[in-house]
């Protein structure tokens, strides 16, 4: 089976990606990866082949932070990649509503990797969970909003063939079933497969920079994740106030943190960089926006958290740690004494304890070959049904040409819907090339690249 991963290209979201691509591809199958140029190190690195959005004329589309008004142009490539590629199966991130699209036009299955917990409305249960950041009927009717509008600007009628459009043929959550809401149920589609952990290895003469500005402190280290502040209440105040004349030493990872203002008195050091995992192992409690990425990293190394969320799933996923008695919230504001907080934490035996016992069992799942069951199950479903979508394609009849939108002269039209015996979308116009061309198309069992 050819596999394309059209993940947003940012490392929270293409990383567990990457984590559920090698072990399909240890599976037999071919995958390769579709995002922005700017992705193609570190999927080089995971020895994944690479094709870029622009490529296929198109920019922005594969962006965390432009994911709602760009979604067109995640489409418009993901329809040329998958076709130009051969594609059988697609695999994208929650917030890719694009990539939902291309796989519906090209009747394909496609499986959406989640965060850590369930963004959108339970299938039953959850009476009585607080409203944090805003309700799940709330937030599901804005999201469905957002892929609705998407569908009139990509010319798709206004109906989805399918109920819960945003999860695809399946959705895989990351964390555990402990931090959603007591008693809730999740949709039928929904599957907890665990952290997917996957960076790449740290560079050690970096690592080595880094143990000598520690050392030079001699103070215990608190890791700092900061996530996006979505127009909320920025950190630093409460970073430098806590590091400033206090017991810890803070590494702060600017993630996507644009305007990062340390004090020159503050214990901080500032990093961006492409792992966390070492750092974290350096540190004895992890203080973050209340993201993915750094929330699942500490707790499987068994670190305690502090959470002081913003908005998006941060607030969802903060309580649901601070519920499981993993986290503790910290102020937005300085306080009096900053420090005392996260000195509490530390010291906190309790609260250790559990973060322990709770990374230990996201870690005894093999959360790669969880995903691919998943994974290839939802491809085997589609194939019963006559391959893809049971309802079919409204708005597009077998055969028919596909425009793909204005201001794309130069570009080939694509033809979809027809397939070949090997399962090939036929394609229409200029050859593919280039690592369009390579993409998916080479390589016995296990594709190319490192095993």
């Amino acid at each position: 089976m050819k596999i394309l991963l059209c993940p947003l290209s940012d490392g929270g979201y293409l990383y567990p990606a990457i984590a559920a691509g090698l072990e399909l591809r240890r599976r037999g199958h071919v995958v390769g990866v579709l995002g922005r140029r700017t992705a193609a190190p570190i999927v080089a690195v995971a020895g994944l082949p690479f094709a870029a959005a622009e490529d296929f004329g198109e920019r922005r589309g594969f962006s965390a932070t432009w994911w709602g008004p760009t979604g067109l142009a995640q489409y418009r490539a993901t329809l040329r990649a998958a076709t130009q590629t051969g594609a059988d199966l697609l695999v994208t991130s929650v917030l890719c509503n694009g990539v939902l699209l291309a796989a519906e036009v090209l009747d394909l299955p496609v499986a959406v990797v989640g965060l850590s917990v369930h963004l959108w409305t339970y299938r039953a249960g959850g009476a009585g969970e607080p409203p944090l950041g805003r309700t799940r009927d709330d937030r599901t009717r804005e999201s469905l909003r957002l892929y609705a509008a998407l569908r009139e600007e990509a010319g798709l009628s206004r109906r989805s063939p399918r109920d819960d459009p945003l999860l695809g043929d399946a959705f895989l959550l990351r964390g555990d079933p402990t931090l959603e809401y007591p008693g809730a149920v999740l949709p039928e589609r929904v599957h907890h497969v665990g952290p997917l952990a996957w960076e790449p290895a740290a560079d050690p003469a970096e690592l080595a920079a880094i143990d000598a500005r520690l050392r030079r402190s001699a103070k215990p280290v608190v890791y700092v994740h900061l996530g996006r502040t979505f127009g909320g209440t920025d950190l630093w105040p409460v970073l430098n106030a806590a590091f400033t004349g206090g017991p810890f030493q803070g590494v702060v990872e600017r993630g996507r943190s644009t305007d990062p203002h340390p004090d020159p008195d503050a214990d901080l050091l500032v990093v961006r960089k492409p792992w966390m995992g070492p750092l974290i192992d350096r540190a004895g409690l992890v203080l973050t926006s209340g993201t993915s990425a750094p929330v699942l990293s500490a707790l499987l190394r068994g670190r305690p958290l502090g959470v002081a969320p913003n908005g998006s799933e941060q607030p969802l996923l903060a309580g649901a740690c601070v519920r499981a008695g993993v986290a503790v919230r910290v102020p937005s504001v300085p306080t009096p004494e900053p420090s005392t907080l996260l000195a509490s934490a530390w010291r906190d035996g309790g609260l250790r304890r559990r973060a322990g016992e709770l990374g230990r069992r996201l870690a005894a799942v093999d959360s790669a070959a969880r995903a691919a069951d998943v994974i290839e199950r939802a491809a085997h479903g589609a194939e019963r049904r006559g391959h893809g979508h049971a309802n079919g394609r409204p708005g597009h009849a077998v055969g028919e040409r596909l425009a793909v939108g204005p201001g794309q002269r130069g570009l080939p039209r694509l033809r979809v819907g027809v397939r070949g015996a090997a399962g090939d979308p036929a394609g229409e116009g200029a050859p593919a090339t280039g690592a369009a061309a390579s993409l998916l198309g080479e390589g016995p069992a296990g594709g190319p690249g490192p095993g």
